[in-house]
């Protein structure tokens, strides 16, 4: 590490020291404590792994301080031509070396292994979590922000849950064995040594401030720098299409002059902070010298014990720099187990387990109802007011209404994603048994949602998401009933060809229909079409939905749509608009049908 990167390193540490002390004084430092006590119910899995860690880690600062000491006589016996024990020495000091590189390799490899078990269990409950959590609640952190603590806070924390605490220990043990070994031979220079470090990092308090303006500059600004990148990537087509690719390349260099010229302005500063710490820890280090030089030249030293003591001192400085390097460490740590706790603590989706008998009766149909139903995303806004909705075996019945005024809402309802807040949303068998919609409901439903939801890989793939163990017949029986096979039949790898990421390689009708295929493959008892046949022409979208009806004759059909050839096959239609849920007569949906 070069003097700039201590120097940078010391201010952190002296930064996170005074948070300490600042959550210390306002009771807050309990929280931290929290977090870490969360983090040890990971790490004391390993806990064997951890004490022959610290026991490794121990030994082999033992063994440099030994391989030193050897040196120091070795130095003596050459400039005193003295050759007894030399072979000795030769032997431990080669030997400490030896078992110290074996030592620290095998430190590494158990802190990477276990590194990546921490990362890899954190992970896997965390991914669990969110997966379970409830929808309102876990819906209030953009994806960007769930990824950010999956991906970034997990291995933050499981970069450190591990060797915090050994590293901790091994560096407060190095620290006193290497002051006690200088005191040994020379109390003054044990003391010369134990101030040289504070008394520079005590210097460098003048210049955090200024330091975290700048480095909180160049963060934000990089932050901005990549936000604009990513939504810049993520929207390609759009820009393309606009053809605007020149404007936004004239943006990435305005906002790549901010960056330089910010990140050149804090270049400056640190080289200026540089010199000035470097002149104060050269007088302190020419102080050190010229007293070990004194000593030497009164007798009152070796040269082995000046080399011993210079190399020291500067082992004594790194154990004290160790201590405090370790509190960022402690912080981030702490910071990120929060940020994991804030999600895996969020509360679980409703489940419930009566869910299960309703299995029995699926070849018979489910009726889907609801009653009095009210549900507000935000307290005092209602989306849905006093509402009543059915749907039986059978039938094909449409939620149609203006957009944005409740249809995906009413299907979220029936998927149990959200609970009404009053009223209540029931899926109910032949013979009167009555579940209401929660998480365990689910996998009655098949569902085909607005917009493309393809992932990349193969046909095939994407299919059995919904059937892991679906048959090849099984695919080409789905596409068949979506009207995909039309087109899927003709490509080079038929149901084995790979698409992109959302879908790329298809169009828009093609991706519609093998989303159709997926929810057909599962043939579940009731199946929700979210505008899932818009991007279909009127005879392929008939087809469909005949296709679908016959392969169960049971089957729940609930769709939202705006198109008149589904109302004109639904057996019901409900109109949402302003907050209500209407069925409308037959006349209303012929009228309904006639308008579009």
């Amino acid at each position: 590490m070069d003097q700039n990167e201590e120097q940078k390193s010391r201010s952190t540490s002296f930064e996170s020291l005074d948070i300490l002390i600042m959550k210390w004084k306002d009771g807050t430092f309990r929280e931290i404590i929290d977090d870490w006590k969360w983090i040890f119910t990971y790490s004391m899995k390993y806990k064997g792994a951890i004490a022959f860690y610290l026991i490794l880690g121990i030994f082999s600062t033992s063994l440099g301080l030994v391989g030193s000491i050897a040196g120091k006589y070795l130095i003596d016996i050459i400039t005193g031509y003295q050759t007894d024990k030399l072979w000795l020495l030769i032997t431990i000091a080669v030997g400490s070396a030896i078992f110290g590189l074996v030592f620290g390799s095998i430190i590494s490899r158990i802190t990477a292994k276990l590194g990546i078990y921490i990362n890899n269990d954190i992970q896997s409950d965390l991914f669990d979590k969110i997966i379970d959590a409830d929808w309102m609640e876990i819906n209030k952190y953009t994806n960007g922000d769930v990824l950010n603590r999956f991906t970034g806070d997990a291995g933050t924390v499981s970069g450190n849950a591990i060797s915090w605490l050994p590293s901790i220990i091994i560096a407060i043990y190095q620290f006193i064995a290497t002051f006690f070994v200088i005191m040994h031979y020379d109390t003054v220079m044990a003391i010369l040594a134990f101030a040289s470090a504070p008394f520079l990092l005590a210097v460098s308090r003048f210049v955090i401030k200024k330091q975290r303006e700048y480095s909180k500059k160049v963060r934000e600004m990089s932050s901005e720098v990549m936000t604009f990148e990513v939504e810049t990537f993520y929207n390609f087509d759009t820009i393309k299409s606009f053809g605007i690719a020149d404007q936004y390349s004239r943006k990435l260099r305005w906002w790549q002059k901010k960056f330089k010229d910010i990140s050149l302005e804090y270049n400056m500063f640190s080289i200026k902070t540089n010199i000035y710490l470097s002149v104060v820890g050269m007088l302190v280090q020419f102080t050190v010298f010229g007293y070990c030089l004194w000593r030497l030249w009164t007798h009152a030293i070796t040269y082995g014990t000046m080399t011993l003591f210079m190399q020291q001192r500067s082992a004594l400085s790194s154990s004290f720099n160790s201590v405090l390097g370790i509190i960022p460490s402690f912080l981030n740590s702490s910071v990120s187990a929060h940020r994991i706790r804030e999600i895996v603590q969020l509360p679980k989706e409703v489940h419930i387990p009566k869910s299960n008998e309703l299995d029995k009766y699926a070849d018979k149909g489910f009726s889907v109802k609801m009653r009095n139903v009210n549900f507000a995303y935000v307290k005092d806004n209602k989306v849905i007011t006093n509402s009543a909705f059915e749907a039986n075996p059978g039938e094909i019945v449409a939620l149609v209404g203006p957009s944005g005024e409740g249809k995906t809402t009413m299907l979220r309802l029936i998927l149990g994603l959200i609970r009404p807040q009053d009223g209540n949303a029931i899926i109910r068998a032949y013979d009167g048994t009555e579940v209401e919609m929660n998480a365990d409901t689910r996998h009655l439903f098949s569902y085909v949602p607005q917009g493309n939801t393809m992932f990349s890989g193969t046909i095939a793939e994407n299919l059995r998401m919904v059937k892991e163990d679906a048959t090849d017949d099984e695919i080409v029986q789905a596409l068949k009933i979506s009207c995909a096979w039309d087109f899927v039949s003709k490509l080079k790898d038929t149901f084995n060809s790979k698409i992109g990421e959302r879908g790329r390689g298809l169009s828009e009708g093609q991706a519609q229909r093998i989303a159709i295929a997926r929810a057909v493959l599962r043939n579940a008892p009731i199946l929700l079409l979210d505008e899932a046949t818009s991007a279909l022409d009127i005879t392929t979208e008939r087809t469909v939905l005949r296709n679908i009806i016959q392969q169960h004759p049971n089957k729940t059909c609930i769709v939202t749509t705006h198109r008149p050839t589904v109302l004109n096959m639904c057996q019901r239609v409900y109109r949402v608009m302003e907050t209500k849920v209407t069925e409308l007569s037959e006349a209303d949906s012929s009228k309904m049908a006639m308008d579009f």
